[in-house]
């Protein structure tokens, strides 16, 4: 009978030590796998936001439709403007003033080869912009796009997020979770994920992890 009880004080002591390490454990684990996939978040956000701003730079707008989007890095271009000669140099802008030219020449560029230097995106890259990394590929960034009045002047206004349910783990750290999307709302009045731009007002597509 005393064997069995200790046994029995064995496997209590046991359990009370998982449960114990469980608690310590699950926050220092989800904290971890949050900055890992929220690093992985962002940096693709930003590339978006990139790609939007270069859209806006040529149409004056920008687009809620990943679609459109791709095609523009893909197969668009950029005219640019560049120098022809040092303005140090009074040979040659003494050339230029006697040609009655300017000092400026503009040239086109493909969009893909230009907007997210130095860094380089492959066609796959670009077509896999839409998807929240770490998710196979089940889970899209949320994108919208739109006109807002500021100053009596209408601008264009865009919108792009990933909540954090739909990139973190949800099953491993349901309560975590749910505390966190808490905190986030309730308590600091923020979005609970990762987003630029915001379809209320203009604010320069500004990210709120910056």
């Amino acid at each position: 009978m005393k064997k069995i009880a200790q046994i029995i004080l064995a496997v209590v002591i046991v359990a009370l030590i998982y449960v114990i390490y469980d608690q310590i454990s699950t926050p220092i684990r989800f904290d971890q796998e949050m900055k890992a996939k929220k690093t992985q978040v962002i940096e693709r956000i930003k590339d978006i936001r990139t790609a939007q701003r270069a859209f806006k730079s040529k149409y004056q707008r920008f687009t809620g439709s990943f679609d459109t989007l791709a095609s523009f890095i893909l197969h668009d271009s950029l005219e640019l403007e560049r120098k022809i000669v040092d303005e140090d140099d009074s040979v040659g802008m003494a050339m230029l003033k006697k040609m009655n030219k300017k000092n400026v020449e503009k040239f086109t560029v493909a969009v893909i080869d230009t907007i997210f230097s130095p860094k380089r995106l492959s066609r796959q890259d670009v077509e896999n912009l839409r998807y929240i990394p770490t998710t196979d590929k089940q889970a899209q960034y949320i994108m919208e796009a739109g006109s807002a009045v500021a100053s009596n002047v209408t601008v264009p206004i865009v919108e792009c997020r990933a909540p954090y349910k739909l990139f973190l783990d949800t099953v491993a750290f349901r309560q975590e979770i749910i505390n966190l999307i808490d905190d986030e709302v309730n308590n600091f009045n923020r979005y609970p994920g990762v987003k630029f731009g915001s379809m209320e007002a203009a604010n320069n597509e500004a990210g709120n992890w910056e």
